[in-house]
């Protein structure tokens, strides 16, 4: 498990970067210790680097690409510029004043991802809520912040959404269960514009929605709310991500993820369907 603290949570540049890192020395046969000897560190110090939660010097980067016999000026260009992109700062540090640490991580593990699968309990996942539903999430959960502050929230998560437009986005695969529909959060109205949003937003080939009806009674997930993500460099690792209240939880050993996708596959198998969706959605819409 990824132990996540504000503000040093990796992104997934710096993992991909690490990842190929972690290649080059293995292909070449040298050890950890040797390579942190290299660059005037340790073992831990290029443990850390590989695992993506450092950021990278380009100095150490250049000298461990040398040590693994990594001549070629086009291959060392590319990581070298791996390099300047994982240490910029992503878009979403314009939200640093409201944005938690624990939290960012995630945001930049999104943005990089080819695929998100995530289950919800109690709400709309973030990145199908309307900007009016996300307000009113966003209030309820913040008592006593400034009107200001709300704003910031609200453009934040919105922002966060413009990763399903167009045709390079991730796909995104959610499991909504019916109580989180079926409360109106916000009031009626706010409720009714939601639901017809994920009935647009079914139109969309990288967005599928699933609902567990009421109707099922228990199932796999009662624990909570979780997400997978995968990342189209096969050398990425997935990532669940599970939220707490004033934290969060990255998983990404094998019997994790593992465990965490047989349930996603048990919870898509007893859901809607697409088309089941669309009419569940519509009686929601007209029990309103």
């Amino acid at each position: 498990m990824m132990q996540i603290q504000p503000g040093s949570g990796p992104t997934a540049l710096r993992i991909l970067l690490g990842a190929q890192l972690r290649r080059l020395r293995e292909d070449k046969g040298v050890s950890r210790d040797e390579a942190g000897q290299y660059i005037r560190g340790s073992e831990s110090k290029i443990s850390r680097m590989e695992l993506g939660r450092v950021s990278f010097k380009e100095r150490d980067v250049a000298d461990l690409l040398t040590l693994y016999g990594v001549e070629g000026e086009e291959t060392r260009a590319a990581v070298m510029g791996l390099v300047e992109q994982a240490n910029e700062p992503g878009w979403w540090h314009r939200f640093n004043d409201v944005l938690p640490g624990w939290f960012q991580t995630y945001v930049g593990l999104e943005e990089a991802a080819s695929r998100i699968r995530t289950y919800e309990v109690q709400f709309v996942p973030g990145l199908l809520q309307t900007k009016e539903y996300a307000r009113a999430v966003i209030t309820a959960g913040a008592v006593g912040a400034a009107p200001e502050e709300i704003a910031r929230r609200v453009d934040l998560r919105l922002e966060r959404q413009r990763i399903l437009d167009g045709g390079d986005g991730p796909l995104f695969w959610a499991v909504i269960d019916e109580a989180a529909l079926r409360r109106p959060i916000g009031g009626v109205d706010v409720m009714r514009g939601q639901i017809q949003h994920l009935i647009d937003l079914m139109n969309q080939p990288n967005v599928t929605i699933q609902v567990i009806p009421f109707s099922h009674g228990g199932h796999a997930a009662e624990g909570g709310a979780f997400s997978i993500l995968r990342f189209a460099d096969p050398e990425l690792p997935d990532i669940v991500y599970v939220e707490q209240l004033a934290s969060a939880l990255y998983l990404d050993k094998r019997e994790e993820i593992d465990r965490y996708t047989e349930v996603m596959e048990r919870l898509c198998a007893v859901s809607t369907t697409p088309a089941e969706t669309v009419d569940l959605l519509r009686r929601i819409v007209s029990d309103l």
